[in-house]
């Protein structure tokens, strides 16, 4: 008997499949299946067939990385190759208090665990230590300075270590930030003990070495696991104990971070043999940084993309990919990492890496967590090569769009215009851009507006790019600013328009402003002002130099003295030659949709008002090309 190959999963064509495998007989040649009982039959093998082939495919899916779609299959994968996906972090804060006593005592220790409590977002959260803090008394006060408090509950569990091999060891809590995690052995469940410090690979672990792993594990928990006698010390042996003590603080994430207020809560014990518990009164606490770099347990796609990234740098920073991969594991609250050698610099830096990092939580990262990363940054790093961290650099992309539509379709206009506003608003936030190295694709812009309503006929949207200058105020300074991208450039000039700001010795606000040279190549910049006239008075008539091929300025020494952008910014734009912007190396390209002008204009034409296009072209015509406007509205 003949056997008819299929390939097809669908339920209908199986079945199909099995009737011309039972024609192929002779028995059944002119068999009227549908007629028959034996319909039943082959439904029921066809279904089987079908959910065989779907679990089947399911199962091969989830054994790949790429495939996988339940985060118990991708961690488990991504653990085969070393990677440990990133846990829930704490929003951390750091705080100082001072605490009077009138107990004789050389020192107070703030007991582990929760500290205070902070409000954000209309909410209170806790705050705690993983571990003890102690201060010296002086003339009956402890000062507590610069202590850094963890957003979560603080808790402990205790195993007892039976030798067994099928032991495990669980923490049955889920949103656990791991940073937290502290492990003491012990010989009794009284006591610490020795503590054991977390690794993350084997390098420098030997037989001895009082090391812990952790795995993920179902439902987002956490599951420690200890060495074997040759990667690291084997429980039970030389007398270390069997009692496992692990403290560790449950977190709400990335709803812990903008406390700024606390209150003490904590618990103070004196250092005498008794260990008295203190009560400290009324404490006041003094918020040296507000909560910060609270963050989600890492998501799947993440876990997709970093884990074979850092399985390739076998955890050494050497290219681009090693840097973006390891920098993420080392800082969990990164975005988006862009990461250029020196030798693409310009002038040329040979021996350095500079480094741009956009947090989440943010435009810039912290000086003492720049400390933190360069540091943690040397065990991987080649050995000659400096690492400069420099803060994020953003390209605005801003758009003056004249959004054309029927009105015989439209029955709420700010609607409509909402609903515009809100589709701009939701690709703002695509991956396409939002990232070092994201592109602006100006085709897809549009798109985005026509498919926004069946109302809308047509929309003519120009481009505008824009970079925020931070003056310093009071202080002749050169500034030097690029944007990356080729400028559209028009022999008059006016291709750059700046906000206001004042010079010293001059009490009116003026404005920068451009004038091509003949080769339309390069061309000065000039500062002006406006009269009481709207004449145009030129303050200094060459300041500085613009680059419209490269799209970079360079101009000053300015003494500037006052903005008006608050926060002591000048914001700079300009019209690119191609409306497809690009974010070049280190500049971070971001869609400003509430910087962006949305004009409904109705379409006579499309609603039926007029079929001559006369009074469209008289009153309803809009310029597809930039304004003549010299400052920057």
């Amino acid at each position: 008997m003949p056997f008819t190959k299929y390939t097809n999963l669908d339920f209908d064509q199986i079945k199909t499949s099995i009737k011309d495998y039972l024609r192929a007989n002779s028995t059944f040649t002119d068999f009227d299946f549908e007629g028959s009982n034996f319909s039943v039959l082959i439904d029921t093998l066809a279904y089987n067939t079908y959910i065989t082939a779907f679990n089947s495919n399911m199962v091969v899916n989830e054994s790949f990385l790429d495939s996988a779609t339940l985060r118990e299959n991708v961690v488990s994968l991504a653990g085969n190759i070393g990677y440990v996906p990133r846990s829930r972090t704490a929003s951390s804060a750091q705080i100082s208090f001072d605490v009077t006593t009138s107990v004789n005592t050389p020192t107070l220790t703030l007991k582990a665990g929760i500290v205070c409590v902070g409000s954000a977002n209309d909410s209170t959260y806790t705050f705690a230590i993983p571990e003890d803090v102690s201060a010296n008394v002086v003339n009956g006060t402890a000062s507590f300075t610069n202590i850094n408090v963890f957003q979560g509950i603080f808790l402990t569990k205790q195993f007892l270590y039976d030798g067994s091999l099928d032991q495990r060891f669980i923490l049955n809590n889920s949103f656990i930030d791991t940073s937290t995690i502290k492990v003491y052995i012990s010989t009794s469940s009284n006591t610490r003990g020795l503590e054991y410090t977390l690794s993350e690979n084997i390098f420098n672990v030997n037989k001895d070495s009082r090391i812990f792993f952790i795995n993920e594990v179902q439902d987002e928990k956490y599951e420690l696991r200890f060495g074997d006698g040759i990667i690291g010390k084997k429980l039970g042996e030389d007398g270390d104990g069997d009692y496992i003590t692990v403290d560790y603080i449950v977190t709400d994430g990335r709803d812990g971070n903008g406390a700024s207020s606390f209150t003490f809560s904590g618990t103070l014990e004196a250092a005498d043999t008794s260990k008295t518990i203190i009560d400290p009164g009324t404490v006041t606490i003094t918020t040296n940084q507000s909560s910060i770099n609270g963050g989600e347990i890492e998501p799947i796609d993440s876990v997709k993309y970093y884990a074979p990234r850092l399985y390739s740098s076998q955890y050494r920073a050497v290219t681009a990919r090693d840097y973006e991969a390891i920098i993420k594991k080392i800082y969990p609250n990164t975005e988006s990492v862009s990461v250029v050698g020196g030798e693409q610099l310009s002038p040329p830096q040979f021996g350095t890496v500079q480094i741009s990092i956009k947090p989440k939580n943010g435009s810039f990262v912290s000086d003492f967590n720049k400390e933190q990363i360069l540091s943690k940054l040397k065990q991987y790093s080649v050995s000659g090569i400096n690492q400069k961290i420099t803060d994020l650099k953003v390209l605005y992309v801003e758009l003056d769009s004249s959004v054309y539509y029927d009105y015989s379709q439209v029955s709420n206009l700010d609607e409509l215009k909402t609903s515009v506003t809100d589709s701009l608003q939701k690709y703002s936030e695509s991956l396409d851009l939002n990232k070092f190295g994201g592109r602006f694709r100006y085709s897809k812009t549009q798109q985005v507006i026509d498919n926004t309503s069946t109302a809308i006929t047509s929309n003519i949207t120009k481009v505008i790019i824009r970079r925020d200058l931070r003056a310093d105020l009071n202080i002749p300074a050169q500034y030097e600013i690029c944007f990356g991208n080729k400028f559209n450039v028009k022999p008059q000039g006016r291709n750059i328009k700046s906000t206001g700001f004042k010079l010293a010795g001059e009490s009116s606000t003026v404005y920068l402003t451009d004038t091509p040279d003949s080769d339309l190549k390069n061309g000065s910049i000039s500062v002006f002002k406006i009269d009481e006239n709207g004449n145009v008075i030129i303050v200094a008539k060459e300041v500085g130099r613009i680059d419209y091929e490269k799209g970079e300025l360079i101009f000053g020494p300015l003494n500037i003295t006052e903005t008006s952008v608050p926060g002591d910014v000048i914001e700079i734009q300009a019209f690119p030659e191609s409306n497809d912007v690009v974010g070049l190396r280190d500049l971070y390209i971001s869609l400003n949709i509430s910087k962006s002008t949305i004009n409904m204009v109705r379409d006579v034409i499309a609603s039926g008002d007029e079929i001559s296009g006369t009074r469209f072209v008289s009153d309803f015509y809009t310029s597809s090309y930039s304004n003549g406007s010299l400052i920057r509205k």
